[in-house]
């Protein structure tokens, strides 16, 4: 298992690590597997979606702000109740083949780390198999 960090510099921001994880496979000795990508945080995800239109990621804060609004009439007392629900609706883990020390992504497709609660300093963690 590996290890990186992401630094966040907004609230609610996705930010591409899909060449970081691509070192990562690189880096490690097995050649073909399943590349496991998790998130250790619960007001933080990680989704793959589209990485060539960066109004992609834009949509996808917008919309889950839209539906899951902060300030709204949560009982968790710590004001980060909605960071909570998105990162639970998106997930804290992905799943990728690896080939050849490849990442088997799609043309169109990248690892996005998704921050509900920043700026902060985050870790990802990444294993192979």
């Amino acid at each position: 298992m590996k290890q990186i960090s992401v630094q966040t510099t907004q609230r609610e921001c996705l930010i591409d690590i899909t060449s970081k994880v691509s070192e990562v496979v690189r880096s490690i000795d097995k050649t073909n597997g399943i590349c496991i990508v998790f998130v250790p945080h619960t007001t933080a995800g990680i989704t793959i979606n589209e990485n060539a239109d960066p109004d992609v990621k834009k949509d996808i804060r917008d919309t889950l702000s839209r539906l899951i609004p902060k300030g709204a009439n949560y009982r968790h007392l710590e004001g980060n109740a909605d960071s909570h629900v998105k990162a639970s609706l998106v997930g804290a883990s992905v799943t990728i083949m690896v080939e050849n020390k490849n990442l088997m992504l799609g043309t169109w497709q990248g690892i996005q780390f998704c921050e509900f609660d920043g700026p902060r300093n985050r870790s990802v963690l990444i294993s192979v198999f």
